[in-house]
């Protein structure tokens, strides 16, 4: 059952993105109803939610939207011409859909947060420590592949920070980081993140290893 008493209202940005705790993310607000929403937000230092759409469009009236997501919180805002304006925000916490409603001119929602749970099982450590050193190398791969220059000099030493952080680097479609957002569990989480990153890091070495050929060959890899 919901706890009540920790639920509050939230005004929602559905979006084709999917945000998790700690992530930046980079909007341009130009719409009305966003440009009042956004406005509320900043005068009342109070966060919004980031929410992926499941059917619709950002300016559909009628967009559908998944139950869980993330609030982000406004850390800069640089206003523009006619009340537009360029934001950047940071992803808080993860939250659950109660309810939503159109009594105002963005949708809001009725949302209680969704913490992680089970932060002290006992598989959590040893997954982290599988998982840290094929986050580093997943990603050197992938600098790698697309000849771009990264540094990092170590990985967050929580669990649950290196968890979010290998949700926001895993090149996967937006419908898989989604579920990965939605996971009740650090450990799933990770257990999850473990699997795909294994089989990304397989796929992107052997990218690397053909070269060019790999774009042009479409029998290269199997469904399999």
């Amino acid at each position: 059952m919901p706890n009540v008493s920790s639920s509050r209202e939230m005004p929602l940005f559905p979006l084709n993105t999917v945000l998790f705790p700690g992530m930046p993310l980079y909007l341009h607000i130009f719409e009305p109803r966003y440009k009042l929403m956004i406005g509320e937000c900043i005068r009342e230092s109070r966060p919004f939610g980031v929410v992926l759409i499941s059917s619709g469009s950002e300016v559909s009236p009628n967009v559908e939207i998944h139950s869980i997501g993330t609030a982000a919180h406004i850390t800069h805002v640089k206003p523009l011409n006619q009340g537009e304006m360029n934001i950047a925000s940071i992803g808080q916490t993860r939250f659950r859909i109660l309810s939503t409603h159109n009594r105002y001119a963005y949708l809001s929602a009725i949302v209680e947060d969704y913490p992680l749970a089970d932060q002290d099982d006992v598989r959590v450590t040893p997954i982290v420590r599988r998982l840290a050193p094929m986050v580093k190398s997943y990603l050197n791969i992938f600098a790698a592949l697309g000849e771009v220059e990264f540094k990092m000099e170590r990985l967050p030493d929580d669990p649950e920070a290196l968890a979010y952080l290998t949700a926001v680097v895993l090149n996967i479609p937006t419908a898989d980081k989604q579920r990965i957002l939605e996971m009740p569990s650090l450990a799933e989480m990770l257990g999850a993140e473990y699997s795909i990153i294994r089989r990304e890091a397989l796929i992107l070495k052997h990218m690397i290893e053909n070269g060019p050929r790999w774009r042009d060959d479409p029998n290269l890899f199997s469904p399999n």
